[in-house]
Parts: structure tokens; C-alpha cells; sequence
């Protein structure tokens, strides 16, 4: 098994490995891309969205900018999508988005994870000498007809039900049931939505 299927499979896998840090760093230099340029630049914009993620449409995905992403390769967003500023997504397990989804600014969606063993998590000196980190990663799920407002951070794991909507600055750590109203650090359901 490559690093990269480890990667995507949420196993342990070795984020130094070659593959892995191509890919890493062609969807940071493309972030950095798309962050230098405003609105008024839709056709670079778009063109380099398309490179980012695998199933891009221009007609059905927008992001404000700035975004910072860390592979692009796993975010998969269906239609009707808004992000406002300062997205940030790590993308080393699958991030799925439904239709009709809106993220607020600063919103961050988190899928890497860290070994809670320190035997597993401290680094390990490789036979050439040099030092990695193993690390690992649950997918994210948002449904359809979500909103998230500003600051909100999603968490390695997380399904967030359809028609929910999640106050700003909370902190996601567990699953949120359908047309739910969630918020805090831990979010917390607050109440239904009907």
C-alpha cells in the first residue's frame, strides 16, 4: 500500500513520503496562487480551482479567498457551495460537502490526526537518518443544506446532518444529527430546527 492510499485510508502513513509532499506542495503553491488574486481575475481563479479539487465547477463552488488547503485532492463539494474568507481545509482523509452548503469566515475543517500513544506519535529516525512523524486522519462529512458560521472548527470524524447549522466559534469534536442547532467549544446541540 502507498503512503498516499494509507493516507486517504485514515491509516498511519508518512506524511514526508515524495508522492505525498508533491502533491502537498503543489496545492500550496496553487493556494498561494488563488490568494493573490481578487475577484476581478475569475478565469485564473477558476483555472486553478480546477487543479485543486477533483471535481470542481465554477457554476456550483465558490471560495472568497484566501483558502489554504492541504492536498485539495480529498475535498469533494456538491452544488450551490459559498465559503467566505479564510477557508482552511486539511484534506488528508476525504472531506465530503453537500449541495447547498455555506461556510462563514475562517472556517476550518480538520481531518489529520495525531497518535494519543507517544510511543506512536513522537518522532522516528528512518535507516538514511532523517526524522518523520507518523500521523493519521478521519474523514469529514457535511450534508446538505448546512451552514457554518464564522470561526467554526470541524474535527477529524465529524458527520454534520443535513439542515444544520452550527454557531460561530464552536469547536465540532462529535456528530451532529439533521436540522440540528449546535454551537460552543465542545458543540453542543442547542435545538432542532423546524
Amino acid at each position: 500500500m502507498t503512503e498516499l492510499e494509507k493516507m486517504t485510508a485514515g491509516e498511519l502513513y508518512n506524511p514526508a513520503d515524495p508522492e505525498l509532499t508533491k502533491i502537498r506542495h503543489k496545492a500550496h503553491d496553487l493556494c498561494f496562487e488563488y490568494n493573490k488574486l481578487s475577484e476581478l481575475h475569475e478565469e485564473e481563479r477558476e483555472r486553478i480551482m480546477s487543479e485543486l479539487l477533483p471535481n470542481f465547477d465554477p457554476w456550483q463552488v465558490y471560495f472568497q479567498g484566501p483558502i489554504f488547503f492541504d492536498y485539495g485532492i480529498n475535498i469533494h463539494i456538491g452544488k450551490n457551495f459559498y465559503a467566505n474568507f479564510n477557508t482552511t481545509i486539511l484534506d488528508v482523509c476525504p472531506v465530503i460537502i453537500g449541495d447547498n452548503v455555506m461556510l462563514g469566515t475562517g472556517v476550518s475543517l480538520v481531518t489529520p490526526l495525531h497518535p494519543l500513544n507517544h510511543r506512536e506519535r513522537n518522532p522516528r529516525t528512518l535507516p538514511d537518518g532523517s526524522m518523520i512523524v507518523l500521523e493519521y486522519g478521519k474523514p469529514i462529512i457535511i450534508e446538505d443544506n448546512c451552514w457554518l458560521a464564522s470561526n467554526v472548527t470541524v474535527t477529524a470524524g465529524v458527520r454534520i446532518g443535513a439542515g444544520s447549522v452550527i454557531g460561530a466559534g464552536s469547536v465540532v469534536t462529535r456528530d451532529i444529527p439533521p436540522n440540528s442547532f449546535a454551537a460552543g467549544v465542545p458543540c453542543k446541540v442547542i435545538r432542532q430546527i423546524v
